[in-house]
């Protein structure tokens, strides 16, 4: 198993880094929390987890371990893939879900893309007692953004896979909230603008 993977980065696309170890392009597929706090040409450290399937090999990449060993206790649950489970944390931080699950929140889960009611309940008898206690703030995954938030955010929403004119929407309804911390000299968290995207979205579904 590949536990980490330290490097340059040499690449970034909506939902992928390319990390160079020791002369190889290292694809890691990562959340959008993940990878706006990467900077191409700088240095970078990403907890890794290893996905063997008969036709592929993925390497999935996470800001630490918490958020890896989290990804990997999701799909322990059954209908849980990789790619749900990344999802998951794309929308809420570990220690989010592990509020979620204790709380018994069918609503944080169903806020996550390809998660229905049935599926929330289904998921919250199962994995109930097997992520643990909260152990701090329940907040949306963290996520420092440069001024390019909305291109981040967009290209984040597409990669869930909703269509463009859905992000743009979505983009166009937060965007009071990212200018507004502009405005106070902070700066828009692109984990927590893609919470609040994804419940207008779920609203006009």
């Amino acid at each position: 198993m590949i536990a980490f993977v330290s490097g340059p980065v040499a690449a970034l696309a909506p939902d992928t880094a390319v990390v160079e170890v020791g002369g190889i392009g290292m694809a890691v597929q990562c959340t959008p929390g993940t990878l706006a706090a990467l900077r191409v040409g700088q240095q970078a450290r990403l907890a890794t987890s290893l996905v063997v399937r008969e036709d592929s090999l993925t390497l999935y990449g996470f800001a630490d371990d918490d958020e890896r060993q989290t990804f990997e206790l999701l799909q322990t649950a059954s209908g849980v893939g990789p790619r749900l489970a990344q999802a998951m944390l794309a929308v809420h931080s570990p220690d989010a879900l592990r509020q979620a699950f204790a709380s018994a929140d069918e609503k944080a889960l169903t806020a996550v893309p390809g998660i229905g009611k049935k599926g929330a309940q289904k998921l919250l008898l199962e994995l109930k007692d097997r992520l643990g206690k909260p152990v701090g703030s329940a907040t949306a995954a963290p996520a420092p953004a440069a001024s390019g938030w909305r291109d981040q955010l967009h290209a984040a929403l597409v990669g869930l896979g909703y269509a463009p004119r859905e992000a743009d929407e979505a983009v166009a309804t937060v965007a009071p909230k990212a200018e507004a911390v502009v405005a106070e000299g902070g700066t828009p968290q692109v984990g927590q603008l893609l919470r609040a995207a994804l419940q207008t979205l779920n609203r006009a579904r």
